[in-house]
């Protein structure tokens, strides 16, 4: 560890000035597999792990990639891996059972830090070229009632739409229907960056962002079970304060190209012109990744209000169901010296 980050860290407050770099060299670190979504979205994972925020506070972490929210939750919920980097709205689904039913109820489902609003944007294949061209036409999920679908649906209802004046089709993550999008298997579906960089470079068409249609949203969440953390709260706050010091890392201007670097080294086949594109997304001062890694709380209400508008179940209005707030305030607490 440099004398530059070690000073940095305890400036932030994520160390204390008596960290000893040789002694925790020397520990043995606990491994968590975290599961994710493929994209640039996991740029703080990415950088939390290769410059050592995650070594700092005793981790050692596992990504593991992901083909689409059902196959997530389960996971999550047999076991499979630790933590989820997931949409919040997956988490808010399966507690209320509104989830896949072969997954079933999963109270014990919650988020404990954020991450972004999701990037969303509503591409289009290239003969579409405004929302009002999607009448009538297929457009592509991740499942019907979790995967973003409801900010799709609202946009449209927003532009109009009814629901029988279009149809949707389940077609797994980010990956998944970018490339159905490109077979021609669906007329639009909503894509984080860079998935919407790479659409743009191919002709198609970024009808609208969705935050500037629906307004603030909780997005990315890290989230798993509540007994899990609750009998590994140290490990849980110690992710937080890597991901939390990976995200204030990233933002600061004079570590982009190393950065940039980092994302293409995990996203080997990122061309360099995208990782730029993607760093100005990502980062954008106003709508980049949350500082703090602090949920959006004005967002994590338009989640719960989207369920309560277009789900099966009742109105949802208790955020505490679904986020725990303690292991954040915990984490953000400055060691004691």
């Amino acid at each position: 560890m440099s004398k530059s980050l070690f000073a940095c860290a305890i400036a932030i407050g994520l160390l204390s000035a008596n960290y000893d770099p040789a002694a925790a060299g020397t520990a043995p670190l606990e491994k968590l597999t975290v599961n994710v979504f493929p994209g640039g979205f996991n740029w703080p994972l990415f950088v939390a792990r290769d410059k050592g925020f995650l070594a700092q506070q005793g981790l050692e972490v596992t990504v593991q990639p992901t083909t689409g929210s059902v196959a997530q939750m389960s996971g999550l919920a047999s076991g499979k891996f630790d933590i989820a980097m997931t949409a919040v709205d997956n988490i808010v689904a399966y507690v209320e059972g509104e989830g896949d039913k072969s997954v079933g109820k999963q109270p014990d489902f919650f988020g404990f830090m954020g991450s972004d609003s999701g990037f969303l944007s509503l591409v289009s294949v290239p003969e579409i070229k405004s929302i009002d061209d999607l009448r009538g036409k297929t457009l592509l999920v991740d499942a019907r009632s979790t995967g973003y679908a409801f900010v799709l649906y609202d946009m449209l209802r927003r532009a109009g739409f009814k629901s029988a004046d279009y149809q949707v089709v389940p077609a797994g993550g980010m990956v998944q229907r970018w490339a159905a999008m490109q077979k021609n298997s669906g007329a639009a579906t909503l894509l984080s960056t860079p998935f919407d960089i790479l659409a743009k470079d191919k002709g198609f068409h970024q009808l609208s962002w969705a935050t500037q249609v629906i307004g603030p949203y909780q997005g990315n969440v890290a989230a798993t079970k509540r007994a899990w953390a609750a009998a590994h709260r140290k490990e849980v706050l110690g992710y937080i304060r890597a991901y939390a010091a990976a995200i204030d890392w990233l933002y600061k201007p004079g570590n982009r190209d190393e950065a940039i670097r980092i994302l293409r080294a995990n996203l080997p086949n990122m061309p360099e012109k995208l990782a730029e594109q993607t760093y100005g997304e990502l980062l954008d001062p106003k709508a980049g990744f949350f500082r703090g890694a602090k949920v959006n709380m004005d967002g994590l209400r338009t989640v719960l209000r989207l369920r309560s508008t277009y789900g099966s179940g009742p109105k949802l209005d208790d955020p505490s169901r679904y986020y725990d707030a303690s292991y954040w305030s915990d984490a953000m607490k400055a060691p004691a010296k």
